[in-house]
């Protein structure tokens, strides 16, 4: 099903099915730190939250990143996962550079089915193949609480409503 965002204010379309509340999250297997493969599973019953960017590089993914970082200090039971194109070494690097250690990055670098299976693919526009930015909360059994779809590619999530969905 199509769908679509902005990027500056300039329509871009999305490939795939973004989630519902209520619908079971799709399975993924994506590339973490030590060039592991990372599934949905390896997160066990903990509530997930899902903080999906284009690339940590860009000044709004890297304030969401830091932000979630600061958020997941906080919550029980819970791990923040932000997804996102950059290689599993730049992620390391710039977490490193900005002292969180409470965020699991994991990269597209492999299994970018995800970005359709979650329906955050970019397929028009400057970004084509990136994901946009999006936010999914998942309980412990992998349904969906809560998601957005940011309206705005450049806009920050609705932390607020983030977290209001993990109470």
């Amino acid at each position: 099903m199509a769908h679509s965002t902005t990027l500056g204010g300039n329509p871009v379309q999305l490939n795939g099915d973004f989630p519902k509340a209520g619908q079971t999250a799709p399975e993924f297997s994506l590339v973490g730190k030590d060039l592991q493969d990372i599934t949905l599973a390896s997160f066990g019953s903990k509530r997930k939250v899902l903080n999906i960017v284009p690339s940590l590089d860009t000044p709004t993914c890297a304030a969401s990143e830091r932000r979630f970082n600061q958020i997941a200090s906080s919550l029980d039971n819970t791990v923040v996962i932000t997804i996102s194109a950059d290689l599993p070494f730049a992620q390391s690097r710039f977490c490193a550079s900005e002292g969180l250690d409470n965020v699991v990055n994991l990269s597209l670098m492999r299994g970018r089915e995800f970005l359709r299976n979650y329906g955050v693919e970019i397929a028009s526009g400057v970004l084509v193949g990136l994901a946009t930015r999006a936010v999914i909360v998942l309980d412990g059994n992998n349904v969906v609480r809560y998601t957005e779809l940011v309206s705005e590619i450049k806009n920050e999530p609705n932390y607020d409503a983030a977290l209001a969905a993990l109470k």
